[in-house]
């Protein structure tokens, strides 16, 4: 790191913190004129890309995946709290993919998965929607191989 004052390359870290949730706030001096100066570290996050059903590409918005999750979640007993964390560890996942470019199909399995262990009837929902049950038998053999499963 260069020092804003006199271009030295000679400069050392004195002092380091987390400045907010994305971001390092780090304290160095300068070996050459002993002056002092912050700088900041940011993490930077690749961004991912979703590749819809119809081909259409659109960037990751998490809050797509936790507003599907409350609808389906809708007057159970469900916490703000498991909510957030299904969010945070579906979005966790997918970054930790060896791809930037993620099928919708991957995260909607992802959900129904994670919404099939937290409320059956919340997953029936999300289901519902998510494979397009046109009719009322769709529904009892999704029940079925849910009692099955």
């Amino acid at each position: 790191m260069k020092c804003p004052y006199c271009n030295s390359e000679d400069t050392r870290v004195i002092d380091k913190r987390p400045s907010d949730d994305k971001t390092f706030r780090r304290r160095r001096e300068c070996e050459k004129c002993d002056k002092r100066f912050t700088t900041y570290e940011r993490i930077e996050i690749v961004p991912l890309t979703i590749i819809k059903r119809d081909g259409r590409r659109e960037d990751f918005d998490r809050s797509k995946i936790r507003i599907g999750i409350m609808k389906a979640c809708e007057k159970r007993p469900i916490a703000q709290e498991k909510i957030e964390k299904i969010v945070d560890e579906i979005e966790n996942e997918l970054r930790n993919m060896d791809t930037t470019e993620i099928k919708s199909k991957i995260i909607g399995d992802m959900v129904i998965e994670k919404l099939k262990s937290l409320d059956e009837v919340a997953y029936i929902r999300f289901a519902s929607v998510y494979k397009k049950f046109k009719d009322i038998e769709s529904f009892e053999r999704e029940l079925k191989e849910l009692k099955r499963g």
